[in-house]
């Protein structure tokens, strides 16, 4: 039997395929390359020892995906596959929709024709909103600011919806805060297409002279340095929550949510000091306007992880720091 990972060539899928082969479970990977490069496979092989079932498509052709269910014997299904940036949400809304909640609907229709009935979901802590105090706990209500945000709650939504209609099911949504770092192996990182939306990539593009400096948006929030405070947390920390998740849903029927974070906050220019710190290198920044839909302060309580799953991070900022300037460094244009 298999674990299905939809996106698992893409960052933190291709860690937790790592991460499953690792613990024992065969993995088939779909994913249609739209955010990742076929090198990542060979990168998985030569780190795990096993090249994974690879099928290259989209998850919104049901065709494509019952064939593989036809092909392989699936348990349980990890779902990455999404469309990810925020300000591209914006701009491209019905994009957003269309991917993201079309994509779930016809993973959970082909599963549900094959009789797979465990699912984790790759959620996000941007579905605390505005409005809600760190440290977040899973029971707060959820919201969002911008189309990818509510992508993310509508996909819970459907899966409540789901589960209350058929509770047979096994649905595990893990709610991720700030995923950084890398293998530590330096073979497999995060490759953002682009000018890189997420800090940590930003941070090690200035490192190695591809960009000038990091813009640090708004220094004026309620802070202790003024910039904006996050939960970080190690890709590897992450990548063995879903390995956890996958053996809870394997062995329990029911709906959990559960935050994936450290429940320690560092600032922007923490993350940068610690990085500076741990690499030897400077990184060079200026101080610009907030963006929109930013929050002061988000890190998460991580205790429901550990009481549910055993699960809590183990890597610390400086760990995070050095695995991603190492990937970095060993792989000055990513994957290409």
């Amino acid at each position: 039997m298999a674990i299905l990972v939809t996106g698992g060539t893409g960052f933190i899928g291709s860690h937790t395929s790592i991460e499953l082969i690792k613990a024992g479970y065969d993995v088939v990977i779909v994913d249609d390359y739209s955010n990742s490069k076929p090198l990542v496979l060979d990168r998985i092989e030569e780190i795990s020892g096993v090249r994974p079932t690879f099928y290259q498509l989209n998850v919104l052709d049901r065709e494509a995906l019952r064939q593989v269910f036809r092909n392989e014997e699936i348990e349980a299904v990890i779902h990455f596959a999404a469309f990810k940036a925020v300000g591209e949400s914006v701009e491209k809304p019905l994009a957003y929709y269309h991917n993201n909640l079309g994509g779930l609907v016809a993973v959970l229709e082909v599963m549900a024709e094959f009789d797979v009935k465990k699912i984790v979901f790759s959620s996000s802590a941007t579905v605390y909103g505005m409005d809600n105090q760190s440290p977040l706990t899973e029971d707060l209500p959820t919201s969002a600011i911008n189309p990818y945000g509510y992508t993310k709650v509508m996909n819970e939504q459907i899966l409540r919806d789901l589960y209350h209609a058929h509770p047979e099911w096994s649905v595990m949504v893990l709610r991720y805060f700030n995923p950084i770092g890398a293998h530590p192996s330096g073979l497999i990182g995060e490759d953002p297409q682009g000018i890189p939306n997420n800090i940590m990539p930003y941070i090690t593009q200035v490192a190695i002279g591809k960009l000038d400096h990091l813009n640090v948006f708004g220094d004026d929030y309620d802070t202790p340095d003024g910039t904006g405070v996050r939960d970080y947390i190690h890709v590897v920390d992450l990548a063995k929550g879903h390995v956890d998740a996958i053996g809870y849903a394997l062995k329990n029927k029911g709906l959990e949510v559960v935050n994936l974070g450290t429940g320690e906050g560092y600032s922007v220019l923490d993350l940068v000091t610690n990085f500076e710190a741990a690499n030897d290198v400077e990184i060079p920044y200026e101080i610009t306007n907030r963006r929109p839909g930013d929050v002061a302060t988000c890190y998460a309580d991580a205790s429901y992880a550990k009481e549910l799953m055993g699960w809590q991070a183990e890597h610390n900022l400086a760990d995070m720091c050095r695995d991603a300037w190492n990937w970095q460094k060993n792989n000055p244009n990513g994957f290409n």
